[in-house]
């Protein structure tokens, strides 16, 4: 029975009954499943693929929504699409519910992977789910375990002592990337020191290429990213300069440090050393070292970023030893303070308080004399404790008195430093290696063992994976150690090497390392011979267009162009960068704050789902700003999504033309909308301005409804051609409604698999624009004018306008702003 029979039922837009029905049908035609061996050009979608923690909530939403329009127009405009998504499920919230359940962390995981699994089908998002994997099951971190032994053997993992930040809450160290506000980034619990033996990767070994590669991330990705990534390597272009320190034994000891401003070397009055580096107690005299101890148990309750906050109190201890200013030989003071670091450069520091004010907020404090060697015009620090750090001329300098130039300055310095064998020039980085090992279950097991006769030897392949050991309940419990550590029969085993008796690793990996190859594994995920093909890593990446949160901007970013330089330096793949293009998405609020159930606000995603069904939740965050913008809940409706869908839908219901039909005649006016929105869409979702081609899209089904009701009818081949754009354009957004307009026109499914329309340039020739008049910028007059219109004629016209003329009657005109073809303002 046909719904245009006046006997049948009128047709309802139902959201769930639609949801339902077109869920098994996308299943049985494997829509978005993508093919190596295709003759189509290839784009890679990538958005970050989430935890495991409960099921998926708005910011999953969100970030799905948005990944998913620009994965769909690529199959539109002809693309094979690599669009795969998985899980991060290794990680501390799952090893923390087992703990708390007397459970093993992988029920949490895998229960929870199968929700949101459930979830991102209901959502509709255009994955291709037979490259699915999980960054827990042993057929991957087994590759993980495999590329950390590659890493070993180019010496880009290795193991040292060091003081490490430490969460007293997780029981576990932190790399520096994951303090936040001196807080673990996870749990947020204040972090401290302490000093352990740690694996690191050899970051530091890629500072400049990383640095230097962001120019070319630049035109594609943020700002704020790009400028984030930049501060935190931190280049530093400067000087190692060596102090001789006299010990209490009376034997010299030569300590070098970096400096950006040599040139001001002849205003260092004193020195300061990290107070928890290895070198405050070497230099420490016998006198002062109960003192440095009593200290260093108050420098470790800090974190990094407390100790350089520049607003904190200034403390510190005299070591009791002296060292020789190497270009004015005096003999300066040795301090050990916490507002210097162990792990920058040398972990010391020359102070020069007159032109830095934490020096200068530390002589203070202490009583240490402060000398201006640059004279900027400002008033004297040593009198108003005020540093002063302009460019200026050089006093009480020495050789260097009279110079006006801070780069002619600095050059010399370095040059008076190395004639004299006192130091040299150089670069440094605030980037320090990352440290991957943690002392918790659940992560992959680092593929060492600790041999008394080979030392560290790495797990050959053929052992690999490592597999953990089960460990459930109270045998997860951190201890400050690695719960690994107390099964014993696991940790005892054989030397690869000599086959004597060895000991496995405890630690496991940062969860980091899990994700900082992931998108490579994808590829060809079920090679169980390789991490990945190499051959096919090639053919689909690097990634074109990464979608995810600004909170990774650092960290996960980071490390994936880290890991992907050195995998192309091992020949496994050729690219340089690993996302060629980054959309940084803004948060879902609700009332101006971040969700919360403390706070009352939170939005439950299931709610909003069964209310008002996925299409309109999914329109809803598209539309509502620009991708990098926050969206507000409360500010947003819903409700007028869904109306909105309706509205499109009951178009397909009033097309009484045939499909197939190829459309030469009709509505001209219509066809014009048509063609433009189908072009203009095109460039607003290249350039990720999603929002904007939803407003057009709407724009295109008031026309088509305003031409419907006018009285061209439903049997106008330009209203078919319409109504058929906006299915296609919605399948980018509300697939469901998309789905169900299609099947309503007359066509087979999919509308995901159509080709996108080429535009005839014809119609895209505007007849004539519209010129609003303003005569004191108030509107007097509007004018159809040809688009080509040159500014005397349009002035002419505007002044010969019975509106206008009445609105100057009496007047005297000023001046005439004309903007061709759109725009006359008039000033009298």
């Amino acid at each position: 029975m046909s719904e245009h029979d006046t006997n049948a039922a009128e047709p309802t837009y139902d959201a769930a009954a639609f949801e339902a029905k077109w869920r098994g049908v996308w299943d049985s035609l494997d829509l978005f499943v993508a093919h190596d061996d295709t003759e189509k050009p290839k784009k890679y979608a990538l958005t970050m693929f989430p935890y495991p923690s409960g099921d998926l909530h708005m910011g999953h939403a969100e970030v799905m929504a948005l990944h998913d329009v620009i994965s769909r127009y690529w199959w539109l405009k002809g693309h094979e699409v690599l669009n795969p998504m998985g899980w991060d499920s290794f990680g501390l919230p799952a090893e923390n519910a087992a703990i708390k359940n007397d459970e093993h962390p992988a029920t949490y995981t895998y229960g929870n992977i199968e929700t949101q699994y459930e979830s991102f089908r209901r959502y509709g998002v255009s994955f291709d789910w037979t490259r699915r994997f999980n960054t827990s099951d042993p057929e991957y971190y087994k590759w993980t375990q495999w590329l950390f032994t590659q890493f070993h053997a180019k010496g880009l993992a290795y193991r040292k002592k060091s003081p490490v930040n430490w969460c007293p809450n997780d029981q576990t160290v932190l790399a520096n990337e994951q303090v936040v506000d001196g807080a673990c980034e996870r749990c947020g619990a204040e972090v401290t020191k302490r000093e352990l033996t740690q694996w690191y990767f050899r970051t530091t070994a890629y500072a400049q290429e990383l640095l230097d590669s962001l120019d070319d991330l630049a035109p594609t990705w943020p700002s704020k990213v790009v400028n984030a990534q930049r501060n935190w390597i931190g280049r530093s272009e400067g000087a190692h300069v060596t102090f001789d320190i006299t010990l209490d034994s009376g034997e010299v000891e030569p300590v070098t440090v970096f400096t950006t401003r040599p040139d001001t070397l002849w205003g260092a009055t004193f020195m300061v050393v990290a107070a928890d580096a290895d070198l405050a107690k070497k230099l420490v005299s016998a006198q002062q070292a109960q003192a440095l101890e009593d200290y260093l148990v108050e420098v470790r309750k800090a974190s990094d970023i407390d100790r350089l906050a520049t607003d904190r109190p200034k403390t510190g201890v005299d070591l009791g030893v002296t060292a020789t200013n190497p270009v004015t030989g005096e003999q300066v003071a040795v301090y050990a303070s916490d507002y210097v670091l162990a792990d920058y450069g040398t972990g010391a520091i020359m102070a020069v308080p007159a032109h830095d004010q934490r020096d200068l907020d530390f002589a203070k404090a202490m009583g240490l004399p402060v000398r201006r060697v640059v004279d900027t015009g400002e008033e004297n620090p040593e009198e108003t404790f005020v540093a002063t750090t302009g460019n200026g001329t050089y006093v009480n300098s020495g050789p260097l008195d009279g110079l006006a130039d801070k780069t002619a300055g600095i050059h010399k310095a370095i040059e008076i430093l190395e004639a004299d064998s006192r130091g040299t020039g150089t670069v440094n980085f605030r980037l320090r290696d990352w440290l991957l090992s943690r002392q918790r279950y659940w992560g992959a097991p680092i593929p060492i063992v600790h041999c008394p006769v080979d030392g560290e030897v790495a797990v050959p392949v053929e052992q690999l994976p490592v597999l953990l050991p089960e460990l459930k309940g109270a045998d997860l419990k951190p201890k400050g150690t690695s719960p690994l550590g107390g099964a014993t029969e696991w940790v005892a085993t054989t030397c690869p090497t000599c086959g004597g008796p060895a000991e496995r690793d405890t630690d496991t990996m940062d969860t980091f390392v899990d994700s900082s190859w992931y998108f490579f594994r994808y590829v060809s995920p079920n090679d169980d011979t390789q991490a990945f093909d190499t051959e096919l890593a090639n053919a689909w990446g690097p990634v074109d267009l990464y979608v995810g949160g600004d909170e990774h901007a650092v960290l996960h970013l980071l490390y994936a162009r880290f890991f992907t330089k050195a995998l192309r330096d091992m020949g496994l793949v050729n690219w340089d960068e690993p996302f060629s293009a980054y959309l940084s998405q803004g948060k879902v609020l609700n009332q101006g704050r971040k969700m919360s159930k403390s706070l009352g606000n939170g939005v439950n995603l299931g709610d909003q789902l069964a209310e008002f069904g996925v299409d309109a939740v999914r329109l809803t965050l598209v539309f509502a700003s620009p991708p990098e913008d926050n969206i507000d809940w409360a500010d947003v409706s819903p409700a007028g999504s869904l109306r909105f869908l309706q509205r499109a839908w009951r178009l397909s219901g009033d097309v009484t033309s045939e499909p197939g039909v190829e459309v030469t005649t009709g509505d001209l006016a219509l066809r014009k909308v048509t063609a433009k929105v189908l072009h203009d869409a095109a460039h607003l979702v290249e350039t990720h301005r999603f929002n904007v081609m939803v407003a057009r899209t709407m724009e295109l089904v008031n026309a088509v409804r305003k031409a419907i009701d006018s009285g061209c009818g439903g049997a106008d081949p330009a209203v078919r051609e319409a109504t058929e754009a906006v299915a296609m354009l919605l399948s980018m957004v509300a697939p469901y409604t998309a789905e169900e307009m299609w099947e309503r026109l007359g066509h087979q499914p999919s509308v995901a698999q159509v080709a996108w329309p080429e535009v005839d340039e014809a119609l895209l020739v505007e007849d004539s624009v519209t010129c609003v008049v303003q005569v004191k910028g108030k509107v007097k007059g509007r004018l159809e004018v040809a688009p080509d219109i040159s500014e005397a004629d349009l002035e002419a016209a505007a002044l010969a306008d019975a509106g206008v003329q009445r609105a100057l009657e009496g007047q005297t005109v000023r001046k005439v702003i004309v903007r061709a073809p759109k725009l006359v303002n008039i000033v009298v």
